[in-house]
């Protein structure tokens, strides 16, 4: 027996009346579980990228100062904002991490000092190769690695952006001691930098390369995840940064990067966790 046509035509319009069946939602795989080391580590990258915005905003109002050039100063101020936006990234990865409330940051460190009896165009260069030339461009292989081993959604997207930002940031460093060593001013920015440099060097090492950090070369798959790496890469990454980046961008300025380097690594050590 077959239906009349009638009822197959009331049948197929409710059929069209019908809301599609959804497919069931895949769920997603549990996040690994966060340690402590994973909730410090974010906790002070919040901090560190909050403190970084401060000494950006700081260092674009003394070139505003000293009448430096627009697209310098544009780009101080875009960096200012990818450090927020990095700070607010990395809060959201320490939250998820089941992490709690962050202690306030020491006023005193947002922000720079300048010796009142010197040029500003000498605490200008001071804060530009010690922030940018040095610590963003070693924080562009740095954030790399952590990337290559992130798998956790929240945190690999904070890296992402990261990542991609800090290579204009370091640019920014080295766009910004061109630009001094082209001004008046330019013999006295090369004194300072051969002269400050090996200390700007073993401030560096403290922070990447602490006593025994070199044996500590494993953490868990877990900690990778969420986007930590062993300290003992961060200091084999920071000597890798040696030959590859410091010694030829400073060598294009005639600054001997190799002999500040070896008069830092002859310092003595102290202790120190990596930032």
């Amino acid at each position: 027996m077959t239906d009349a046509p009638d009822a197959k035509q009331d049948s197929t319009a409710a059929a069209e009346r019908a809301p599609l069946e959804q497919p069931s939602p895949v769920p997603r795989a549990p996040l690994p579980p966060a340690s402590d080391a994973v909730r410090g580590e974010w906790g002070r990258r919040v901090e560190a990228e909050y403190r970084s915005a401060a000494i950006t905003q700081h260092l674009t109002l003394w070139l505003i100062q000293m009448g430096a050039s627009p697209d310098l100063i544009d780009d101080g101020l875009r960096i200012v904002k990818d450090e927020l936006a990095h700070a607010r990234l990395s809060h959201r990865v320490h939250g998820k991490a089941g992490g709690g409330a962050l202690p306030a940051l020491r006023r005193e460190t947002l922000g720079l000092k300048s010796s009142g009896d010197e040029p500003l165009e000498m605490a200008v260069a001071r804060a530009g190769v010690e922030v940018f030339c040095l610590g963003e461009t070693v924080a562009v292989p740095l954030f790399k690695v952590l990337r290559e081993g992130c798998t956790v959604p929240v945190a690999r997207r904070a890296l992402d952006r990261i990542l991609r930002d800090e290579v204009r940031h370091r640019d920014f460093g080295w766009t910004l001691l061109r630009y001094l060593l082209e001004l008046p001013c330019a013999p006295a920015v090369r004194q300072l930098v051969e002269r400050e440099l090996h200390a700007m060097f073993t401030r560096l090492r403290r922070s990447y390369m602490p006593p025994g950090g070199a044996k500590r070369a494993a953490i868990s798959d877990d900690d990778r995840a969420w986007g930590l790496m062993p300290v003992a890469r961060y200091g084999e990454i920071l000597e890798r940064a040696i030959e590859r980046d410091y010694v030829p961008r400073f060598g294009e300025h005639g600054l001997d990067a190799a002999a500040a380097w070896r008069r830092a690594a002859s310092a003595p050590d102290r202790s120190a966790a990596p930032t």
